[in-house]
């Protein structure tokens, strides 16, 4: 029993915090049982199936509402704000003890999103997330879930550039691959894309990602594999997220 518990809290051993450190990035394997996460895939399924879906599950763009076959085709904003699983799966232990071992102290959340990416749909440009949240001091972390038994290189897994969030914060412009990549947000410009990996993930894999790693992912080229996944980002206790008033909200993991 103590290993066990041992591995939940602090599940990142030295040379894998060096890695963290020095890649920018951390691929921890089985991080979330694969019970859990077809249950929690059933219950956002339940949640946007409903013919009395709640106001904060409604798929938008932006502030936008949009039709209703985009009820499983447009990711789910914030749902920790409002929904007890989804804060479960936000505080898994493991990804707690790892953020911690990370930062250096405790982690609280800041925003969660449920991707779905289904056949066909395009990816995100590369991209660093500090563009788009940003904290003082730095510490924001993503930890992203995979949620299907594999996703790969043809359902659009995340690429990463190692040791790019060493460069500081890029100029970013607007998107030039729109056969790849969604037009709504904006790419990191001047990157040399060849040195991009992709990152292949099983279920329950977590990747864990610095605020400042170029990341990026591709449309998904599959005939009939969807790429869900929930992402959720994460501050240093002791940080504050700026200019966004809708991520000022801590939520502790504890």
């Amino acid at each position: 029993m103590q290993a066990k518990t041992s591995e939940r809290t602090t599940p990142l051993q030295a040379d894998d915090l060096d890695f963290f450190h020095e890649h920018g990035y951390f691929l921890l394997k089985k991080g979330c049982s694969s019970d859990l996460i077809d249950a929690f895939n059933g219950h956002i399924h339940s949640i946007r199936s409903s013919s009395e879906m709640p106001e904060w599950a409604l798929p938008k763009k932006g502030n936008l509402a949009v039709d209703d076959k985009d009820r499983f085709s447009v990711r789910l904003f914030n749902p920790h704000k409002h929904d007890s699983f989804s804060r479960q799966l936000m505080k898994l232990p493991v990804i707690r003890g790892a953020l911690a071992q990370m930062m250096g102290d405790e982690a609280v959340c800041v925003q969660s999103m449920y991707f779905y990416k289904e056949p066909g749909s395009p990816g995100q440009a590369p991209h660093q997330d500090y563009y788009y949240i940003k904290d003082d001091p730095k510490s924001m972390i993503a930890a992203w879930i995979a949620m299907e038994e594999v996703v790969d290189v043809e359902n659009g897994c995340l690429w990463v550039i190692p040791g790019t969030h060493k460069l500081g914060l890029l100029p970013h412009g607007k998107v030039r691959n729109l056969e790849e990549h969604e037009a709504w947000t904006d790419e990191t410009e001047g990157v040399d894309l060849t040195n991009e990996i992709p990152v292949v993930m099983e279920k329950g894999d977590i990747l864990f990602f610095h605020e400042l790693l170029i990341h990026s992912s591709y449309k998904n080229k599959s005939k009939d594999r969807w790429r869900r996944s929930y992402v959720c980002h994460y501050i240093r206790q002791d940080s504050t997220v700026l200019h966004r008033e809708d991520l000022r909200v801590k939520y502790p993991l504890y």
